[in-house]
């Protein structure tokens, strides 16, 4: 009978402490979540008030060639106006902030900063607070004067959906189809990127030889070396995509965590619309 009430006793205790870490970890995941979103929300305000009449004179000024009775061509440029001015405001917080990653109708909406080694902006967000989140940076070796051929970007896989987990998804080619652009801006230019690639991988060890190391590819030595880039990229990719890369083409690499290997990666490539 002692022996039995033991046996529920322990189980008792075991489920208690079971439903007492799941309460804590759903109120850590809800608070980072939270944490994330108003960082998002206040990086969205952090915006140079222009008036269209502003706008359209600085277009005028620029581009004479412009109609300016196409509302469409106002309204497209304000935008875009407005998106680098959003970056270069951005830099007062942090010279570290080199640009603004997007990708259309899903969560990926982030500031994008470069460190002098690529481990500090894992744990510190772009106030260069001690963040679990981190934040989304490009590789430290990108030469700005150069400029290289490929950004490479990184960010978290985190479970609370925020920073680069929403990446995961492309593992459907619907979502693919509905997602095909990534835009990146910088204070001086918004470009637009065409995904070519999507594929898994992982963090190799040096003595495995004949590996695709795309973590390795930021500035291409030869023609020869970028061409084998894009193609090793092509041939990984988890489904056909009609879109190619050729010399010349800046590229644009986005690198989360992946857990379906030890060290695994998800990797998407795009190339810059002309």
């Amino acid at each position: 009978m002692k022996k039995n009430f033991n046996i529920k006793a322990i189980i008792y205790f075991i489920c208690i402490l079971i439903i007492t870490l799941s309460i804590i970890y759903i109120i850590d995941f809800l608070l980072l979540k939270r944490e994330a979103k108003k960082e998002i929300n206040l990086l969205n305000s952090i915006v140079i008030n222009q008036n269209k009449e502003e706008v359209i004179n600085k277009i005028v000024i620029e581009n004479e060639q412009i109609d300016l009775n196409s509302k469409e061509n106002i309204n497209e440029v304000k935008i875009e106006n407005e998106r680098i001015s959003k970056v270069k405001e951005l830099k007062k917080t942090n010279e570290d902030i080199v640009g603004w990653l997007e990708i259309a109708n899903t969560d990926i909406n982030y500031p994008v900063l470069q460190g002098s080694d690529n481990s500090y902006y894992m744990t510190h967000n772009y106030k260069k607070e001690k963040s679990k989140n981190g934040a989304i940076f490009l590789d430290k070796d990108y030469d700005w004067e150069k400029p290289s051929e490929n950004l490479l970007i990184y960010g978290h896989n985190m479970n609370n959906g925020t920073m680069f987990q929403e990446l995961l998804k492309y593992k459907s080619q619907e979502f693919y189809e509905n997602h095909p652009i990534i835009r990146f801006t910088t204070q001086n230019e918004d470009s637009e990127y065409e995904i070519i690639s999507v594929f898994k991988s992982k963090v190799y060890y040096k003595s495995e030889k004949d590996v695709f190391r795309y973590y390795y590819f930021i500035n291409a030595k030869s023609e020869a070396e970028y061409d084998q880039f894009v193609k090793n990229a092509k041939s990984a990719s988890l489904y056909k995509i009609n879109k190619d890369a050729k010399y010349g083409e800046q590229l644009i690499t986005l690198s989360t965590c992946s857990y379906h290997v030890k060290d695994g990666r998800f990797v998407i490539v795009g190339r810059k619309k002309n």
